[in-house]
């Protein structure tokens, strides 16, 4: 889950140990064209000051008056709400909806070490699930093993049994385009456009400028070496574009002993076969090499680089998201 303003349960443990009240309130639930999706956040402290947003602001002020209330008696309390056609529209919708708020006033239904502890692995970039219990308020920290679908499709809710909210803190989404080719510019856009930290690896100069790829991280060391320092994990796409063994070989190495969801690699299937061959040699088994998508991207018959790197995305959301 990700925050559009900042790290909304840091910033309540910030206002807490600063002597504030704090209470978080969280979407649980939605229904129709509700304004903001499951899991939004808004932090509120004793005076009303608020951060974050619950519903795009048609409700936020009757969320702040039950938050306040939550304060003096510290218990949470689950509110629901429905969205007016009218109010809708102001918030840039098309038809109204309801939406379900759970409010937990820190340091009382929140306890502190759940937070803290929350908090230390959003930064540590560890996966995480906070969960509560809506009968009894209880929360509790949960990881991949518990709720792995949730986790794969980054999707918070209300849990099967009807009665624990499960909120999915994973770490950022992250893009490794080994080549600044002209398919890596589109690319690129196309990552972030998906939710994704591009970067890119190229030693070559001339290829990995910055008037090729303004505003874009650009790695110039050698791609083993790059890897190694970018440390690829569970959340990580890695590309290879230059169709060069001398440098996309050291990256595909590097990239297939960790654990990260995506490895494709341009080049025809004859590139592939010779490329099969040499990992081969350097003594990787037929499962890991099979990891391996390529050629890369989706068949979509694509020809120019803005089209092949449509099927590439579209190849990496469907291992990212797609059921196995």
């Amino acid at each position: 889950m990700s925050d559009e303003i900042t790290d909304l349960p840091a910033l309540a443990l910030n206002w807490h140990r600063a002597g504030r009240r704090v209470a978080i309130a969280t979407v649980v639930q939605t229904w129709g064209s509700a304004p903001r999706a499951v899991g939004s956040q808004l932090v509120i402290d004793g005076d009303g000051a608020m951060e974050g947003s619950v519903s795009g602001g048609c409700v936020e002020g009757a969320v702040i008056v039950e938050a306040i209330d939550a304060l003096e008696d510290g218990k949470p309390r689950v509110l629901e709400f429905g969205v007016s056609d009218d109010e809708a529209f102001a918030v840039g919708l098309a038809c109204g909806g309801e939406i379900k708020v759970l409010v937990e006033p820190v340091g009382a239904a929140l306890p502190i070490g759940v937070l803290e502890q929350l908090v230390a692995d959003r930064a540590a970039l560890k996966p995480v699930a906070y969960v509560t219990d809506l009968e009894t308020g209880a929360p509790f920290l949960a990881g991949p093993a518990e709720y792995p679908d949730r986790f794969r499709m980054d999707r918070s809710g209300v849990a099967e049994d009807g009665r624990h909210f499960v909120a999915i803190h994973n770490p950022p989404l992250r893009m490794i385009i080994v080549g600044a080719v002209h398919i890596a510019q589109p690319l690129v856009q196309m990552a972030r456009a998906c939710g994704y930290a591009p970067v890119l690896i190229d030693p070559r100069g001339a290829f990995g400028s910055a008037a090729r790829f303004p505003g874009e991280t650009i790695i110039d060391d050698w791609p083993d070496e790059a890897m190694a320092a970018l440390k690829p994990d569970a959340r990580t796409a890695v590309i290879t574009l230059t169709h060069d063994p001398k440098l996309d070989d050291p990256a595909i190495i590097a990239t297939l002993v960790t654990d990260v969801f995506y490895l494709g690699c341009l080049g025809s299937t004859r590139t592939h076969a010779k490329r099969v061959a040499r990992l081969e040699e350097a003594g990787f088994s037929a499962d890991q090499i099979a990891r391996i998508h390529a050629p890369v991207g989706l068949d979509l018959g694509g020809r120019q680089p803005a089209e092949i790197a449509v099927s590439i995305m579209a190849e990496v959301t469907q291992a990212l998201r797609k059921t196995p």
